[in-house]
């Protein structure tokens, strides 16, 4: 007769095994290992948070001492490798198998530990392909989550780094999993209750804030007049003719730029009002003095940024907040709105190559992707029409039938043509190929496809791929941008000249710019001081962007 009530029996006797160490709930501080033993199986698939930004610090250190003749083969699925604890699990043999989505931090050891064999890899995820498949073929056995407190009933308050908190405890306490937190503190009553107490097991008071890194914060002292003339060229070359107002940033000095120039150039432009009114993005503040100058309407957020708190309490008109004032992120949804309700996505990447196709992946570094093939992806479900979408869509396909024909996204790739240590932007082949070879990968780790690419941006000018016509187009345009690049000077100087005059290479002068007007006096801020006066003292930078 068969059993339909396994998975829940098992799930109970982990219960009861972690219940003996615990005070209802809750379990001290120096029994956390002792908790995970008892509650975590060999082979286990494990959710360790593992954000972009914030991260389950103490959790994971207390999985790092656990005894691996107890708990070990671990299968992590998490979103973000940033720690080095996070991979000390795989030396140590507690892990063994890793899907994951985003490894910034830890790239450079990613790459290593995979060459040697440390770690086997499941796959380089987005973010919502990795949610997705939580709930399909990767459900975690444990979930080890953070959030900022708890009540004794253990329901929690994630404050305003919500993140990817409720997808994780949604796939695992619905599956019979078992979901422990690690809290800053335990309070009488939480200010919100963003994670009910039904889907938590076991609460670990950390009696500390957990670790978040400021991910999103760029000191506009470091952006250089290059970065300046890409930012007005997207403007006026992308921007202001697509009308493109719901859109996503990604990160980086590039779009930093842009959102300083919103109150400044683009208000000589005539813009206002006309592009980037709502976006689905972190709480950049650089985008501070556009949201003070009345440009931005709304903003729903991935995560938090570190000292944003008290900007983002005194503008609830602006961002999302819960009944205590505070942000509600919430990574999943925001992901999904960046895919299907925004017009545009504009980021950097390190590598393109001559069909388009992007990669931050490079044989020293396995950076992982995070959320950009989604937000730089053409959603094919999509349905509504607007009007940058519409336009997009009659330019790459101008001679299907109007009530047939597909919007699309825009995806702009920006960036100088040499990067950091020189590094050329333009290549004839990924990195991400040769990686893939190396460690005989069915898939090559591309972050987006060339064919969802619709704009390349750098400082010699805009190639507007959805005017081109054949793959040879499509690499002359992409070889006349690429400056003195390898790439750049193999270009096809005749072709490259017949495809301007079509419009579809617009240099700056096609488009009014003089480079010697892209000044950093442009900038609504030129440093973080400036950010924190424009916010009038309510951003409080991290220390480590203070110098003042």
């Amino acid at each position: 007769m068969t059993n339909w009530q396994s998975a829940r029996q098992a799930r109970d006797a982990r219960l009861e095994a972690g219940a003996r160490i615990a005070n209802g709930k809750i379990v001290a501080v120096h029994d956390a290992t002792r908790l995970l033993e008892a509650v975590m199986r060999p082979g286990d698939k494990v959710c360790l948070e593992g954000d972009n930004q914030k991260q389950a610090d103490l959790l994971c250190a207390a999985l790092l001492a656990v005894d691996v003749s107890k708990v070990n083969s671990l299968h992590m699925v998490q979103s973000g490798v940033v720690l080095p604890e996070h991979l000390d699990v795989f030396d140590r043999g507690v892990a063994k198998k890793l899907d994951y989505a985003y490894s910034g931090p830890q790239a450079a050891r990613i790459a290593t530990m995979l060459f040697g064999g440390k770690i086997e890899l499941g796959a380089v995820h987005t973010y919502l392909e990795l949610f997705a498949r939580y709930f399909i073929d990767l459900t975690p056995n444990v979930a080890l989550i953070v959030a900022v407190s708890a009540d004794r009933d253990g329901n929690l308050y994630t404050g305003p780094n919500t993140e990817d908190t409720p997808t994780i405890v949604e796939a695992t306490a619905f599956k019979d999993g078992i979901v422990i937190a690690q809290v800053n503190e335990i309070v009488e009553r939480v200010p919100r209750v963003d994670i009910p107490a039904d889907r938590v097991h076991f609460v670990v008071e950390a009696g500390k804030p957990f670790f978040v890194e400021p991910l999103f914060t760029r000191d506009p002292s470091a952006i250089t007049e290059t970065q300046i003339l890409t930012a007005m060229l997207a403007l006026k070359g992308v921007y202001a003719p697509y009308g493109v107002r719901r859109l996503n940033h990604g990160i980086g000095f590039s779009t930093a730029a842009i959102e300083l120039l919103l109150p400044t150039y683009g208000e000589r432009l005539g813009l206002k009002g006309k592009i980037a009114t709502h976006f689905a993005l972190n709480p950049h503040p650089a985008l501070i003095p556009a949201i003070e100058s009345g440009w931005v309407t709304q903003i729903h957020s991935f995560g938090s940024e570190v000292g944003m708190e008290d900007y983002i309490r005194a503008r609830p008109d602006v961002y999302f907040t819960g009944p205590d004032g505070s942000l509600r992120s919430h990574r999943a949804f925001c992901q999904v709105a960046g895919h299907y309700a925004c017009d545009m996505f504009i980021g950097s990447t390190l590598q393109i190559d001559l069909q388009g196709n992007s990669s931050t992946v490079t044989t020293a570094r396995i950076a992982g992707f995070g959320g950009a093939p989604n937000m730089g992806a053409d959603a094919r479900g999509r349905r509504h029409p607007s009007e940058p979408w519409i336009l997009a869509g009659r330019e790459a396909n101008p001679d299907s039938p109007a009530p047939l024909r597909r919007g699309r996204k825009l995806v702009v790739q920006i960036g100088e043509t040499f990067g950091e240590k020189n590094a050329p932007l333009f290549v004839e082949k990924l990195d991400a190929i040769s990686l893939a070879e190396k460690l005989n990968l069915e898939l090559a780790p591309v972050m987006i496809y060339g064919d969802d690419v619709t704009h390349i941006i750098t400082e010699e000018g805009i190639a507007n791929l959805l005017l081109c016509r054949s793959p040879s187009e499509r690499e002359q345009a992409i070889r006349g941008v690429a400056g003195y690049t390898d790439v750049g000077r193999r270009r096809d100087k005749n072709e490259v000249q017949r495809l301007r005059e079509r419009g579809v290479i617009r240099r700056p002068e096609d488009l009014g710019i003089d480079p010697l007007d892209a000044d950093r006096n442009m900038l609504a801020a030129r440093s973080i001081k400036d950010l924190v006066r424009w916010s009038g003292g309510l951003y409080a930078p991290p220390s480590k962007f203070r110098s003042w």
